[in-house]
């Protein structure tokens, strides 16, 4: 009985430490293509994450400044990257909305709202990762027409900063309490 398991114990030899370290190699070259995928999915994922990011807070920007030129009366001065709205008291007096540059970066800016007069970064930041400071392209009032006046908006968004797969966000909002010329 005892020479059964003997032999037995024998017979079961192992691995030898060349199995061993093939297999090993071969799990590694598995695990690091595995790994490689994973990173890259991951990687993906939060660049879709930050444009989406950069796409919903130009869309809420879009909004605000919507509503503000509906209230306003006039836009004085009108500039490609900056505007002043007059507002009547009951719609919380002038605002002005301009783009800035971002430090360190050739194609981003930020789009800031500041009541007043002046805008800067002292503003309230509403959008970011815009690729061109020309967010308020024209201004039109025409005479004769008996027209609103209009400021035309053009929100180009791209958190990698290149104007090739930059979002755009255009619209034409006409000023509601503008005089009719």
């Amino acid at each position: 009985m005892i020479e059964g398991v003997r032999s037995r114990l024998r017979g079961e030899a192992g691995y030898s430490l060349v199995e061993m370290l093939t297999v090993m190699v071969i799990m590694s070259i598995v695990f690091a293509g595995i790994t490689d995928i994973f990173v890259s999915g991951s990687k993906a994922q939060a660049d879709q994450d930050n444009r989406f990011q950069a796409q919903l807070g130009s869309r809420l920007a879009l909004d605000k400044i919507r509503k503000d030129i509906h209230c306003a009366s006039d836009v004085t001065p009108f500039a490609t990257s900056s505007v002043t709205l007059k507002l009547p008291a009951g719609c919380g007096g002038d605002v002005s909305w301009c783009t800035v540059a971002v430090s360190g970066y050739t194609n981003r800016y930020r789009l800031y709202r500041q009541l007043g007069t002046t805008c800067g970064t002292n503003g309230t930041m509403v959008a970011d990762y815009l690729t061109s400071a020309a967010a308020f392209p024209a201004y039109v009032h025409t005479v004769g027409c008996s027209c609103l006046a209009s400021l035309q908006l053009d929100f180009n968004v791209s958190n990698r900063g290149s104007t090739k797969d930059a979002y755009e966000l255009t619209d034409t909002v006409f000023l509601r309490n503008s005089t009719r010329l």
